[in-house]
């Protein structure tokens, strides 16, 4: 099928569905995927966006803004992931933890509005990749319209494009808990630092940017526009000093630049096997 066909597979699997809560992130998935669901269902789609200290302000604002323009009911639920026990202890499925708590909040307000199901954004791309929080869609019975219609993310851009959605290009985002090599604690004052790290190289005119957090280390990962804008000493200086000011000690490019899960690379064959959901 091509992404044309994918796209009206995915619009009938909505139309089945009747009623859907959007888990809503505003990231390019879950944007496309709410456009899709409000345009076949209207009224009867609503989204959901967890507020934590993992998911950066920026991109709650970007969730509220859309939803207004588009005219979707949006809530907001506030996730306490670094309450979940064992959490800020970073286990390698400190996905899962974190996702059933998020989406068990999500069923709890659809029940309340009177909608049948929860659905989420992982596409065709997230197959077979290291994803424990997947093992939490399936055990809680979130749908995955996306990967039903076999959408891959470049068909997703393709498609948001021809919509005029303001995500198609957007860079891809993952919560800032991801910073961090399992079994590193996460904590506020951590967090706080990669967020304020990456929105100053965002400002800077970075796109697809990581800070990875190594204790007094900063490991930044980035494209290869970033690449170029690291060339400059004048910027390299600029970089060095904002983020010793955030209290990094060293400050690291990674040669390999940015790639997705990352922190993945340090996990053994077996538990990458455990987490995978096919």
């Amino acid at each position: 099928m091509d992404a044309k066909q994918k796209y009206e597979k995915l619009k009938g699997y909505l139309q089945d569905l009747g009623s859907v809560a959007i888990a809503f992130s505003s990231g390019v998935d879950s944007t496309f995927l709410l456009k899709c669901a409000h345009d076949v269902l209207g009224n009867k789609v609503i989204a959901v966006t967890a507020r934590s200290c993992s998911f950066p302000k920026r991109e709650l604002d970007e969730a509220a803004a859309f939803c207004k323009k588009e005219g979707i009911v949006h809530f907001i639920c506030d996730s306490e992931e670094l309450e979940i026990d064992g959490f800020s202890k970073n286990p390698p499925n400190r996905c899962y933890l974190c996702k059933q708590e998020l989406f068990t909040k999500i069923w709890s307000v659809a029940k309340e509005h009177g909608i049948s199901h929860v659905a989420e954004g992982s596409n065709m791309d997230d197959n077979g990749d290291y994803r424990p929080g997947l093992i939490a869609v399936a055990e809680l019975d979130v749908k995955s319209p996306l990967r039903y219609a076999e959408l891959s993310k470049q068909e997703i851009r393709q498609l948001s494009k021809e919509m005029e959605l303001p995500t198609w290009n957007k860079q891809s985002f993952a919560c800032l808990s991801s910073r961090f090599p399992y079994g590193e604690e996460i904590n506020i004052p951590r967090l706080t630092m990669i967020d304020k790290a990456e929105q100053f190289l965002l400002d800077m005119g970075f796109r697809q940017v990581r800070v990875r957090y190594h204790g007094k280390l900063a490991r930044i990962e980035t494209d290869a526009a970033g690449f170029s804008i690291m060339l400059s000493p004048d910027n390299r200086e600029k970089i060095h000093c904002a983020l010793k000011e955030i209290g990094f000690t060293y400050i690291t490019l990674d040669l390999l630049g940015y790639r997705t899960g990352s922190m993945n690379e340090m996990l053994e064959d077996d538990v990458i096997e455990a987490g995978k959901h096919m």
